[in-house]
């Protein structure tokens, strides 16, 4: 069926991606999978190329665009490629709607034209040791000094992507307790420059899939942040944090759908290469049927994904219909993925052939942005049950 929500720029900038990562990441993929994270310098070819500016205002150096059409091309892009950009995607889709939403005329000048660039990378640093998606729990500290010019950061995170290369990371901190009535109360957000004194990384976490992007434990200890780094007002960065979800699970949604369709692609082209009992695989029936099964899933998925894709472009993409894209993609994604991993036999458990990167990739959709479990709650609770 014809998709409509892709114009001719959008399609303009898909040929000048995918020729990008045919000579600029495909040749040196595999290094970076065994480094577990991609070079530095290759952010500075993204920035060259535009990735990070397209939602940026033209002012700062950015397109000055209001879409997240070009993100979607770039998650099918990649996905087609069997290939990851490192942990730039934290740097476009969770950092900048904070410093856009957020940062001062003031701040958006210091920030912004080295983030286009890729000269200063973001990250966004929520989940500690031990509280997971319990981001009231936190317990890192962020007290204003007696001069009243800096904050004194304490405390400790996990799972941050993007975390070893990062020069600026969004740190959420509580600047006070709690309230009886409402524990989400007193957490505040800080663009923390991470060369800061005080300031250190962890272990880089070895983990099962996105073996590219460097995901690492952050901690700091009396790291001092001047107040001009204080992202929004204090105290209210719980409700900043819930306003970007919906444009998060989109991402992870839009994603999962990518790696679904790029997952028959390669079991096809698998197929109809590899010959068993005299006969290609795509041969027999049940190949033939377990594609078809698969790629009728893709077309529902791409369906919701491109739904998605609109209303958050137009505004209206409400948190229930984020957390219902992102539960049926990445449900989607996971079955699809795992069937066409089944279809190569063997040689899809081998890390050599990009069904099985994916099949480790995709795992992580159903956790990260909330877990399957927590959308099922949104989903049920705007159902008014």
């Amino acid at each position: 069926m014809r998709r409509t929500v892709f114009n001719e720029d959008h399609e303009a900038f898909r040929e000048t991606l995918r020729a990008f990562i045919e000579a600029e990441v495909v040749p040196v993929y595999d290094e970076w999978f065994t480094a577990g994270q991609a070079p530095r310098d290759f952010y500075y070819k993204l920035g060259e190329l535009g990735i990070f500016g397209i939602n940026v205002p033209e002012e700062f150096g950015g397109a000055g665009l209001d879409s997240h059409k070009f993100e979607a091309v770039l998650y099918e892009e990649t996905a087609r490629a069997g290939v990851q950009f490192g942990g730039s995607g934290v740097h476009v889709l969770l950092a900048l709607p904070y410093i856009k939403m957020l940062a001062t005329d003031e701040q958006k000048k210091r920030y912004l034209p080295k983030f286009v660039t890729g000269e200063e990378m973001w990250a966004i640093a929520m989940t500690e040791p031990g509280t997971g998606s319990d981001l009231a729990g936190m317990k890192s500290t962020a007290k204003l000094s007696e001069d009243g010019t800096h904050y004194v950061l304490n405390g400790a995170k996990t799972f941050i992507t993007g975390g070893v290369h990062a020069d600026r990371v969004i740190v959420c901190a509580r600047t006070a307790a709690p309230t009886a009535e409402d524990r989400r109360h007193g957490i505040s957000l800080f663009a923390v420059d991470t060369k800061s004194e005080g300031y250190s990384i962890g272990r880089k976490l070895d983990k099962l899939g996105l073996r590219t992007s460097d995901t690492a434990e952050l901690a700091f200890v009396d790291v001092k942040v001047p107040v001009e780094d204080l992202l929004g007002e204090e105290n209210k960065g719980f409700y900043y944090l819930g306003h970007n979800l919906a444009s998060e699970r989109w991402g992870i949604a839009f994603g999962a759908y990518a790696q679904a369709k790029a997952a028959v692609r390669f079991a096809k082209q698998y197929v109809q290469e590899r010959t068993v009992f005299g006969k290609p695989v795509a041969h027999f029936q049940n190949t033939k049927f377990e594609l078809a099964a698969c790629q009728a899933e893709v077309d529902a998925a791409e369906a919701v994904a491109d739904r998605a894709t609109e209303a958050l472009d137009a505004g209206e993409l409400t948190p229930a219909e984020a957390a219902s894209a992102k539960l049926f993609c990445t449900e989607v994604a996971h079955r699809v993925i795992d069937r066409c991993l089944q279809l190569h036999g063997g040689y899809g458990y081998m890390n050599e052939y990009p069904i099985a990167r994916l099949y480790a990739d995709n795992r992580v959709n159903r956790i990260y942005g909330g877990t399957s479990e927590i959308m099922k709650s949104i989903i049920a609770k705007d159902m008014g049950l």
